[in-house]
């Protein structure tokens, strides 16, 4: 964020001054998230707080789910002088900025509202991919290979790794196409069922018979409809559906099945919540991001500051078909990016993990009608800012 004291009101200075002369430019940012703007202190940054921040994992800055007062936010934003705010966050954050920027819009502040998709779910639509999902993939690989490991040392050992995705399965999809150790992903947008021909149990069976080992890969939204408990009704301070642990469920759901009625011996390994502390649904949000993220948010946040330099505002900065580009806001909230079961990507998982397909013909004329039109980023209208 910069302060209106260092710019004038009405004219932006070129980009390359910004970057030429940072220490003119007074930036800072609030703790906590959201709330942060109006109930938390602040930090100043300096080059010197900054300088090997992109060697540490988590965030400096703190974060908080949901329950944000706009109109305080943008009150303080007012209070401050501020003219230029970056915002930085996944599919939920990039909701909050854009309304943020319609509140700052209906009172006709000269502000630019910029975003920055960072988010491991690769849930963000239009753009090719957001910051932090190459290294969470890459982290994800170390929790596969445990799991391989345990599994492949034991007699019928079977691997179960839970991943984060609660409506994307992009981490699990993408670490297991990675890893070539898995035998079976599950994901949120790939219906599954346990019992039956052609079901999960038949499929392992057969599995365990030819290789003595299984590793299933399960994102954590995946197979929430065959859960009993009824939890679809509660949700988070942010308004997410509040999820059961779908990785603990299908561990006993195999343990159940292949122990207490076939009458097997297996040697179940479940690495996620309630079974070991290092969790890999959070240990891949707690590392410090790889090379190829490091550049590429670099990328991003060079490529949202020349926007609003150049006095765009309301517009999120992403990589569109490989070149950087600024896509309105409402184009990047209007819906959720997701696997498509139908796609040449997906249709690469039976290739490499043998798994069942799950779905007869209804199910894919199904899939095909949810993908819905692919959003287009040009239709007559821009996000310059008009009153500038």
């Amino acid at each position: 964020m910069a302060n209106r004291d260092q710019a004038t009101r009405h004219r932006q200075p070129p980009a390359g001054r910004l970057l030429d002369d940072v220490s003119s430019y007074l930036a800072w940012i609030p703790n906590g998230g959201y709330k942060g703007f109006y109930s938390h202190n602040t930090t100043t940054l300096t080059p010197k707080v900054v300088n090997d921040i992109h060697k540490r994992g988590g965030t400096i800055i703190g974060t908080s789910r949901g329950g944000h007062d706009t109109a305080k936010i943008v009150d303080s934003i007012q209070d401050r002088g501020i003219n230029q705010v970056y915002i930085i966050g996944g599919d939920g954050t990039q909701k909050g900025a854009a309304v943020i920027y319609e509140e700052i819009r209906r009172r006709g502040l000269s502000v630019v509202v910029a975003g920055i998709p960072k988010t491991i779910d690769n849930d963000i639509p239009v753009i090719d991919k957001s910051f932090g999902f190459d290294t969470a993939v890459e982290e994800a690989q170390r929790a596969i290979n445990a799991a391989h490991v345990e599994a492949e040392s034991m007699e019928n050992g079977v691997g179960v790794v839970k991943l984060m995705g609660r409506y994307s399965g992009f981490i699990a999809m993408y670490a297991t196409l990675a890893s070539r150790d898995v035998d079976c992903c599950l994901i949120p947008e790939f219906p599954f069922y346990l019992e039956g021909n052609g079901g999960l149990f038949e499929f392992m069976e057969r599995t365990l018979k030819e290789n003595g080992h299984i590793v299933i890969v399960i994102a954590e939204g995946a197979g929430q409809e065959l859960l009993t408990e009824d939890r679809r009704d509660e949700k988070d301070a942010s308004g997410n559906r509040l999820l059961k642990d779908v990785g603990l469920w299908i561990s006993h759901k195999i343990k159940e099945y292949f122990v207490a009625r076939r009458r097997w011996t297996i040697n179940l390994k479940y690495i996620g919540p309630h079974s070991r502390p290092d969790d890999p649904t959070y240990m891949i949000r707690a590392i410090p991001s790889n090379a190829s993220d490091n550049v590429y948010c670099t990328l991003l946040a060079q490529s949202a500051v020349h926007g609003a330099m150049a006095g765009y505002t309301g517009f999120t900065s992403g990589l569109v078909n490989g070149r950087l580009t600024y896509i309105p806001f409402y184009r990047i909230t209007e819906r959720q990016n997701k696997v498509v079961i139908t796609d040449r990507m997906w249709a690469q998982m039976p290739s490499s993990t043998n798994q069942p397909s799950f779905m007869n013909t209804k199910d894919v004329n199904e899939a095909k009608k949810e993908e819905g039109p692919q959003a287009q980023l040009l239709d007559g209208e821009n996000c310059k800012d008009k009153s500038s």
